[in-house]
């Protein structure tokens, strides 16, 4: 394989998506949980329970976050310039609903008090249902259009306000994203719990693989009948760079799922996310954990590579003038930066995963109340 410009391209369009998935698949889990917290966890000892269930490994899984957020940066300098801009509010309202979850995780139990544990509890839900819900709605909107494009010295300008965000489709797919973290931390509590907290963790896993197959299959429908889509009708030579403006797109109904008909075989991306919901529904209600998270995670897979699948080549679409629409093609750095990043990306992505392996194997076990009672001091 040769790797030319375009070829890098392609792969780090992959390889960030890849770190979204990571993020998710794992990040995902343990802000379900947080999300869940004040729902099923009916005494301080079985929400220890859930906390400790992700304890070990909540840090390492944010991780991946500030990997995808630094892969941003380097590799498509002009994305991370525009959705920092434009998303801003949006962005600051994530970040500083993260600042309360390793405050919650860290000084929940320090401090024997059924108040100051409930102000804790709080901050930890808080942290966890606001994140999902701005990504999918950040997601959301990329699928209507950014109001944005460049000045006469590439600097961009978004034209827009905090507001506009808030439109039907994003809402939808913020909620989406918001259900989706929820039935993957519902299908790890199975895992790592018992008794009467593991059972009503399979209830909430049934309820939302209902909820998100809905959802997913909503969007589709509303983004096919509703959504009028981009088509790049004119591209210069895909081997420049940072030339937004040099190519020519046209906005159309059904254009988001052009690709679908290109490449026959990206169907099989959404069914993926349908199958791994009714995977979890099935496997929680036959009271078989391990496939229910598998199931989970495939849905999580199919879900977000539906959604680059139908915006590829489009990374963050313009509504205000579409030619300055921003794809994988136009918004990349240089041909030696992703080159060096690539074998950077060789190097350390495999190893990271391996420690990561390594580490939940570790980590492995049921947690009960005696273990809670056990490590009272040890334990968050």
């Amino acid at each position: 394989m040769t790797l030319d410009y375009e070829m890098l391209k392609l792969i780090w369009w992959g390889l960030i998506g890849a770190l979204i998935v990571a993020f998710v698949l794992t990040d995902g889990f343990d802000m379900g949980i947080g999300t869940l917290l004040p729902f099923i966890g009916k005494t301080n000892e079985e929400r220890r329970i859930m906390i400790n269930s992700v304890g070990p490994h909540w840090e390492g899984n944010q991780v991946w976050l500030v990997t995808a957020i630094g892969a941003l940066f380097a590799a498509w300098p002009l994305i991370y310039a525009m959705a920092f801009s434009g998303f801003y509010f949006v962005m600051m309202f994530t970040l500083f609903a993260l600042f309360l979850r390793p405050i919650a995780f860290d000084y929940r139990s320090k401090i024997d008090s059924p108040h100051w544990r409930n102000a804790m509890d709080k901050g930890l839900f808080l942290g966890s249902t606001i994140p999902p819900f701005l990504f999918g709605l950040i997601f959301g909107n990329l699928f209507i259009g950014v109001p944005f494009h460049f000045g006469e010295y590439m600097r961009p300008n978004y034209t827009g306000d905090f507001t506009t965000l808030f439109n039907p489709f994003a809402i939808l797919i913020g909620i989406l994203s918001l259900t989706l973290v929820v039935m993957h931390g519902a299908t790890w509590l199975q895992m790592r719990t018992v008794d009467s907290l593991e059972s009503r963790a399979r209830m909430i896993a049934k309820a939302s693989a209902i909820i998100v197959f809905i959802l997913f299959a909503t969007a589709g429908v509303w983004l096919y009948l509703g959504i009028d889509g981009y088509v790049i009708t004119q591209m210069p030579d895909a081997n420049l760079s940072f030339t937004p403006d040099a190519k020519q797109v046209s906005h159309q109904a059904g254009a988001w799922f052009l690709n679908y008909t290109a490449y026959p075989w990206t169907k099989l991306i959404p069914v993926l996310g349908l199958l791994g919901c009714a995977l979890v529904f099935l496997a929680s209600h036959s009271d078989r954990p391990g496939w229910a998270f598998f199931g989970s995670s495939l849905a999580i897979i199919g879900i977000i590579s539906t959604a680059a699948a139908s915006l590829f080549p489009f990374i963050m679409p313009s509504s205000s003038q579409f030619g300055h629409s921003l794809t994988i093609w136009d918004a990349t750095s240089s041909f030696m930066t992703l080159k060096i990043m690539f074998w950077i990306a060789v190097f350390f992505v495999p190893l990271i995963i391996t420690y990561t392996c390594w580490n939940y194997s570790k980590m492995w076990r049921r947690l009960d109340t005696h273990f809670i009672l056990n490590n009272t001091h040890s334990s968050y």
